[in-house]
């Protein structure tokens, strides 16, 4: 099948705002909330400068690349890489689609575990509403009632309740169902995490919690962990796997600009982050608290323990874990979103088709794999995540080439992108993702 024809097969974005606010979804997650806040407590306004530069560096190079090779194709990284090796000689196009099924499983994957993670957020909003997520009375008692909820099959209703709504959101089409999704969704967020911060700022002892946030530290540039984790922080933060930016890029219309799309979605992820550390930060400040842990544990035990002893701390958690939930579900629909194509465009299944069988799927494992969920998201984002980013930054720019690149990224755009992006996409996004596997693999994780 050609573009053309997969393109009119193809599902579209009713607006860039509609692709922009999809994309944002995507990279906005748990990463801006339990990991951001955690390490500009470390390192503070320091970590923020470099962030900031890695931010740049990945935008342009991987988020672009990321769209622009989907869209190209029409199709997701299966069919991209295909073609890809396709352009070497006919041949080898299977092999191409084999190499592209890793970044694909890695998004089921990913999905499957984050699946997890929602069901345990939506089982703690509800909590919050009849106050049981508030009565422990310490942080022993917290992390105890954390353990039994992580345990296997310890959270099944909320698991699969949010599963329904996530594959009913699919299976109505990418601009009636996931676009529709995120213009509601993301918008909400941000304005729920506006309101907390405010309110946050409003509690005596706020302010020390500001000044040691963006406080820059010059002895903290000395430490290299400083520079490791800013990379892993951004990486991951701005989706970058080779598979749900490529997806969602697929669906977009070629008079779109995707170098301006791109700089639009890190910005809003960057603010994301921000607004959860301007919550969390000075939270903890107002309690005399230090920000010592990150991930499942400052979420599900530290700030909970924290919202039971601030005023209004019922309603407070019911709006962080609101706001958590649309940032979830956003990014989850896009995580499932690239298997489903596949099955589309591969093995040319009708949409409900496609949405029943992935969530056939991700219900049965998800469901098992409760008591192991840290172990398994861990494998996948250190290893799966960045490989797959690697092999699509290869694929795209190794072996489709240059003339490839520059048409690509250039569709849409007033003028044709500079000579300075080739190189830019070819050698610095496939050495920083070759960084981050070596690192993580190393660290034991580092997004």
């Amino acid at each position: 099948m050609t573009n053309t024809d997969r393109a009119a097969k193809r599902d579209w974005w009713n607006s860039k705002t509609g692709f922009i606010l999809a994309c944002v979804g995507s990279a906005v997650g748990m990463g801006n909330i339990w990991l951001f806040p955690y390490r500009m407590a470390a390192y503070g306004g320091s970590f923020l400068v470099v962030y900031l530069i890695f931010d740049v560096l990945l935008g342009f190079s991987g988020v672009v690349g990321e769209m622009s090779f989907g869209r190209a194709v029409r199709s997701g990284p299966v069919e991209a890489f295909g073609t890809a090796c396709a352009s070497r000689g006919e041949n080898r196009r299977n092999l191409g689609r084999a190499i592209g099924a890793v970044p694909m499983l890695g998004a089921l994957a990913l999905a499957i575990g984050y699946s997890v993670v929602v069901g345990w957020i939506v089982k703690y909003m509800t909590g919050s509403v009849t106050g049981s997520a508030l009565a422990p009375g310490s942080v022993d008692e917290f992390g105890a009632v954390f353990g039994q909820m992580a345990s296997a099959f310890g959270n099944n209703l909320w698991l699969i309740l949010v599963l329904v709504v996530t594959f009913i959101i699919m299976a109505a089409g990418i601009s009636s169902g996931i676009e529709k999704a995120n213009k509601i969704m993301i918008p909400v967020f941000y304005v729920l995490f506006i309101g907390l911060a405010v309110y946050v700022a409003l509690q005596p002892g706020a302010a020390d919690g500001y000044r040691w946030m963006f406080t820059i530290r010059p002895e903290a540039f000395k430490d290299p962990m400083l520079y490791v984790f800013a990379l892993g922080q951004s990486f991951f933060s701005l989706s970058l796997a080779g598979n749900g930016t490529i997806i969602y890029g697929s669906y977009l219309s070629d008079k779109e600009d995707t170098v301006s799309s791109a700089i639009t979605v890190a910005i809003c992820d960057t603010c994301a982050a921000m607004l959860a550390a301007l919550v969390i930060i000075p939270a903890m400040a107002t309690t005399g608290a230090v920000l010592s842990e990150s991930g499942p544990g400052l979420m599900f035990i530290s700030l909970p323990h924290l919202f039971s002893n601030m005023p209004g701390g019922q309603i407070v958690m019911f709006i962080f874990f609101l706001a958590a939930l649309f940032a979830g579900m956003t990014s989850l629909v896009n995580l499932y979103e690239a298997p489903v194509a596949t099955l589309q465009d591969n093995l040319k299944f009708g949409r409900a088709k496609a949405v029943i069988v992935i969530a056939a799927v991700g219900a049965a494992v998800s469901l098992c794999i409760q008591g192991i969920v840290s172990q398994w998201m861990d494998f996948v984002s250190i290893y799966i995540c960045p490989l797959g980013a690697g092999l699509a930054g290869i694929m795209f720019a190794w072996v489709w080439g240059r003339r490839a690149v520059e048409e690509a990224v250039s569709t849409g755009r007033k003028h044709p992108i500079g000579k300075w992006y080739y190189p830019l996409y070819k050698y610095v996004f496939c050495i920083l993702t070759i960084a981050v596997f070596v690192l993580g693999a190393l660290n034991g994780g580092i997004g």
